[in-house]
């Protein structure tokens, strides 16, 4: 009886010492280090405590909105460039191929353009069209095409063009070209002339023919087709002047 009794005790120290065991490796798992720290389920980053915790979950936060603010930031950059690129290859195709912006320094075009009046002109106007007396028109100077000049149009390709005691005459008719855009009582340069239009090309005054130097004393005459840059057509600027060019 007393060798069983003993049995037992022998046995039950064995698994007493077992269970001993596993409650350490259990903490050794959960304290690889001694140091009392517990693993983030997450990252395995070791905290000592749930604030520490929430700290670094933060930090990681902040990191990635920096890192797409960075990547924002860079976006609206791009958008910015593409935007301006795009704008000013916009006015540049406006400019130079669509509309014309002129300043006008003299007063031969008076009184329909005055000095420094500001307008614009439409460089199609003719793509689809012919010019038509009467149209005030930007075209290359005949005589020295550096310069660029604004002009009404008086005679069209294959038109005679008189002048005679200041009144035109188109093809010999007997009736006067009429012409209410005058400035003034037309007194100097006022005949006799007579031109022949050839084809292709335009005879064009100015409104203000006392002191306008135009076809009647340019070398060459005539301002071909090609060399018209387009039709003036409205006055912007100044602000009480504003209106169509007629």
């Amino acid at each position: 009886m007393n060798n069983n009794s003993k049995k037992f005790s022998e046995e039950d120290n064995i698994i007493n010492d077992m269970e001993v065991i596993n409650l350490e490796e259990e903490l050794e798992d959960k304290e690889p280090d001694g140091s009392g720290l517990v693993p983030d389920e997450d990252s395995g980053i070791l905290c000592d405590t749930k604030e520490q915790e929430d700290r670094i979950k933060e930090s990681r936060s902040t990191a990635s909105r920096r890192e797409e603010e960075q990547f924002d930031i860079k976006k609206e950059i791009r958008s910015w460039i593409f935007t301006l690129a795009l704008t000013f290859a916009l006015i540049f195709v406006l400019k130079n191929y669509v509309i014309i912006n002129a300043m006008v320094p003299t007063g031969s075009m008076e009184n329909t353009i005055m000095p420094e009046d500001q307008l614009f002109g439409n460089r199609l106007a003719y793509v689809s069209d012919e010019p038509k007396r009467g149209d005030v028109i930007f075209f290359y100077y005949p005589d020295d095409e550096s310069q660029k000049f604004v002009k009404r149009i008086i005679g069209l390709p294959g038109e005679k063009v008189t002048i005679t005691d200041a009144k035109i005459y188109i093809d010999d008719s007997e009736v006067p070209l009429d012409e209410p855009y005058l400035k003034e009582e037309w007194i100097y340069g006022t005949g006799p002339y007579e031109f022949q239009v050839p084809e292709g090309c335009y005879f064009v005054l100015g409104d203000n023919r006392n002191t306008s130097q135009d076809a009647r004393y340019w070398e060459n005459t005539y301002v071909k087709k090609e060399k018209i840059i387009g039709k003036a057509v409205f006055i912007y600027y100044p602000f009480d002047r504003m209106g169509v060019v007629e």
